[in-house]
Order: structure tokens, then C-alpha cells, then sequence
């Protein structure tokens, strides 16, 4: 009990930060001035403000593929395919944190070079590619980082470590989450607001863990009767 109790409250923490970071890079860090109408001067006056949403990121990544690790070993008692399949997850996952850092690298390099005196229309084209380039690497992102989560919430209901209310609620918000991006990336958003349980469950969800801990998980025994 007391090993559920240590070991919850560490991921919930884990956690929280990898909500907090989220929400501080892409709504406070990079939100405002990458994808501003003045993208191109934009984005070197706030050059500290990038660089630093590049860091955060990386820790981001860094910090989910501890969560992996640490659960690895609880995992693999309620299925083993799944929870190497979420520590690879988050692997893959971060690897698309650096592609996309890369694409903000050069569209901050193509501004610093813009704003320092050559405003030619060769740089202007550029930086709207640069620009496109962005919203791919961010969106495809978006849409890879719905799989390690997906498999999370999935092991989560699995071995009955939180409450069955959070988990179906987590997995039904990640397929949201899911089609509003794949939506997004072929041009044809439905709704922001389809982001928002994603959101409510990422957040209510650490906050739990720091309070209770993890349940007394599942025994594996029954889960394999209830397979079977």
C-alpha cells in the first residue's frame, strides 16, 4: 500500500509538470508569436522567449520518458506487448519534440537574419515556408504524442490503478484529442473545444495521484480469468 501510495504520487508529479510545461510552451511560450501574423519580426524580438520554449520541451519529452521507465516494471504484470509499447511510444514521441524544436530553430534563425537588415522577398518566402514547415512538425506532434497517452490511460484501466471513471474518461478524451488533430492536419478542423477533456483529464489526474496514490492494483491473476 505504501509502495502504491510513494510510487502514484511521483507520477502524479511527473505528470503535473508534463501538463504545466505543455500548457506554459504552446499557450504562453511559442502560442503568441510563432504563430502570429508578424511571425517573421516576431519571432527574433522574442528570441529568449523561443529558446526557452525549446528547453521546456526537450524536458517535456525528457520527463514522459521517465514516467515510462518508472512504470515499466508495473506494467509488464497486466500486459507486456502494451507497456513496452507506451515506453516506445514515448521514445517516438520525442523524437517528434525534436523534429518540431528543429523547425522552430530555423524559423527563429530566418527571422534573426530577416530583421538584422536583409528584408529582401527571397527571406519572406522562406520564412513562410519555414512557417509551413512549423505547422506540420507541431501538428504531426500533436497527433503522435495521442499514442503513448492512449496506451496509458489503457493500462491504466487495465490494471485498476486509478478509479475506472478517470481511465475511460482519459481514453475517450485522447481519441478526441486524436480526430481534432487528424482533422486539423487535412484542413478540416471541427472543434477546438474538442481539446478541452484532454485537457480537464490531464490535469485532474495528477492531482488525484498526488492525493491518493495509486489503487491496489488488479491482481494479474484476475485480469488473465477476465481475458480468458
Amino acid at each position: 500500500m505504501h509502495s502504491n501510495l510513494k510510487l502514484g504520487r511521483i507520477t502524479g508529479a511527473l505528470l503535473l509538470f508534463v501538463f504545466i510545461s505543455g500548457v506554459v510552451i504552446f499557450q504562453v511560450l511559442q502560442g503568441p508569436v510563432l504563430f502570429s501574423d508578424q511571425y517573421l519580426t516576431a519571432t527574433a524580438a522574442h528570441s529568449d522567449q523561443v529558446i526557452s520554449s525549446m528547453v521546456l520541451g526537450i524536458l517535456n519529452g525528457i520527463v514522459s520518458i521517465t514516467i515510462a521507465t518508472i512504470l515499466l516494471p508495473f506494467f509488464k504484470k497486466y500486459h507486456r506487448s502494451l507497456a513496452y509499447l507506451y515506453f516506445a511510444f514515448c521514445i517516438l514521441n520525442f523524437i517528434s519534440i525534436m523534429i518540431d524544436n528543429v523547425s522552430v530553430a530555423s524559423l527563429l534563425e530566418l527571422s534573426k537574419t530577416y530583421v538584422n537588415g536583409s528584408k529582401n522577398e527571397s527571406l519572406v518566402t522562406l520564412g513562410a515556408l519555414a512557417y509551413e514547415r512549423h505547422f506540420w512538425t507541431h501538428y504531426f506532434y500533436l497527433l503522435i504524442s495521442c499514442f503513448p497517452v492512449f496506451v496509458f490511460y489503457y493500462m491504466l484501466y487495465l490494471s485498476r490503478l486509478v478509479p475506472k471513471i478517470l481511465s475511460v474518461f482519459g481514453l475517450v478524451a485522447v481519441l478526441l484529442m486524436f480526430i481534432e488533430e487528424l482533422a486539423s492536419i487535412y484542413g478540416s478542423s471541427i472543434s477546438m473545444n474538442m481539446l478541452l477533456p484532454i485537457g480537464l483529464v490531464q490535469l485532474v489526474l495528477p492531482v488525484w495521484l498526488l492525493i491518493k496514490g495509486f489503487s491496489v492494483p488488479r491482481a494479474a491473476s484476475e485480469l488473465a480469468e477476465s481475458v480468458d
